[in-house]
């Protein structure tokens, strides 16, 4: 069982910037898949970001896209997430998630429920 354990959430203004990082534990977290999501209160999940076991492809929605991005430590066993350029309507819960193995199609890196293992979460509130 993978557990996943975010940080670096907080309160920062607009415009700012914050690095997240999802820490798993009792794998081989070179054998997995890692995405963000983020859910904003009365809002549905949205996809955040992925990236691949190896590191080698990355994907992002596209309200991030140009101001986030994921890498991954495997030697560390911790994902991140890079959030420059911050807006208020970044304000969200933000998740991290596993999957062990590589989606073959790519529609599943978009989607929460394709990844076995989720974190609890960790908030990030941009205030303008």
């Amino acid at each position: 069982q993978v557990r996943l354990v975010e940080s670096g959430g907080g309160l920062v203004q607009a415009g700012g910037s914050l690095r997240l990082s999802c820490a798993a534990s009792g794998v081989t977290f070179s054998s997995y898949t890692m995405g963000w999501f983020r859910q904003a209160p009365g809002k549905e999940r949205e996809f955040v970001a992925a990236i691949s076991r190896t590191g080698l492809k990355t994907y992002y929605g596209d309200s991030v896209k140009g101001r986030f991005t994921i890498s991954k430590d495997n030697a560390k066993n911790t994902v991140y997430l890079q959030m420059n350029s911050l807006e208020p309507e970044d304000t969200a819960v933000y998740y991290c998630a596993a999957h062990i193995r590589t989606f073959y199609r790519e529609t599943d890196y978009y989607r929460f429920e394709s990844y076995d293992n989720r974190g609890q979460g960790t908030p990030v509130t941009v205030s303008s």
